[in-house]
């Protein structure tokens, strides 16, 4: 029988590190323990589950006795902290009437968020929401985490898969998983998938090598491409600015959809007048005469 550990918590304290760092007496031990789990909930309904949708993977908390400091990982941190710091403005200031302390907040950037256990399993749960089909979800999750420089991926999902009748697993593996090497570096992430038809888990498991080994030229400029393309695929597919509206849909006159710059240019062909052709003159055929009788 396999017994089953978390490998962030087999690994905290000997090669990862604490995500509260804080000490307290007994009598507010429990106080604090409560207000972090309250202040890490808060922020992900916040963030991660409506607008701006920032992508948050993991809060650090630390404190002292004068403040009490939130640490945000984020792949997204224009949209946490807003225009001129606007956003994170409101944050601190929700932080603070919920905790009743001076808050300060720092905002850190997740480089390759096709790395992180926690965003790709959100990435997953998004996408059986809208009724994707999870073989194939699956299958281009760990594709693209193992293209982005991983060195084993799993994905487990447990649920109605599909809208079936019975629960059952789905599992994905790529490359090696360590799970009982503490030097490994593997992350973990769980995120469940609320749709209509009952709650999905999704759990991540990524293996990113050795702590300490510094990944090769190779692998870096593989992630580097690979996050550059993402990028693109994104600004081309639903990227725009703020402010401005999606781009509206266009009918063929067979029915099917074009979207985007497709559509830009079917409306722009269709305000277009008509171009007029110039009616073509035919050469009249020459008639015979009448033929002179013969003698």
């Amino acid at each position: 029988m396999g017994q089953k550990v978390s490998p962030i918590s087999f690994r905290t304290g000997v090669t990862i590190g604490w995500k509260s760092r804080w000490f307290a007496p007994k009598s507010n031990y429990g106080e604090f323990l409560i207000e972090d789990e309250r202040i890490r909930r808060f922020i992900d309904a916040r963030l991660n589950h409506q607008p701006p949708y920032a992508a948050v993977s993991e809060v650090e908390i630390e404190r002292t006795r004068e403040e009490l400091k939130v640490i945000i990982k984020t792949a997204r941190p224009g949209l946490v902290i807003g225009p001129k710091g606007a956003e994170v403005d409101k944050l601190k200031e929700a932080l603070e009437d919920l905790t009743n302390r001076r808050v300060n907040i720092n905002i850190l950037e997740i480089r390759n968020p096709d790395l992180d256990a926690r965003l790709v399993a959100d990435g997953i749960a998004s996408q059986l929401k809208r009724r994707a089909s999870f073989r194939r979800t699956m299958k281009q999750r760990a594709e693209t985490t193992m293209q982005a420089g991983a060195k084993g991926v799993k994905i487990i999902i447990s649920g109605r898969l599909g809208g079936a009748e019975m629960s059952r697993s789905e599992a994905l593996i790529m490359g090696s998983i360590p799970l009982h090497t503490l030097e490994a570096d593997v992350d973990y992430g769980f995120v469940p998938s609320f749709t209509s038809y009952g709650t999905i888990g999704v759990k991540v498991w990524i293996y990113r090598g050795m702590f300490g080994e510094a990944p090769t030229e190779e692998d870096q400029a593989a992630a580097a491409a690979m996050t550059r393309a993402r990028r693109r695929r994104e600004r081309r597919v639903g990227g725009r600015g703020p402010g401005e509206s999606a781009p509206q849909a266009t009918m063929r006159p067979g029915g099917s959809r074009l979207g985007g710059r497709r559509a830009a240019a079917a409306v722009e062909k269709a305000q277009q007048p008509p171009e007029v052709k110039a009616p073509s003159i035919e050469p009249v055929a020459e008639v015979p005469g009448p033929q002179e009788p013969q003698s």
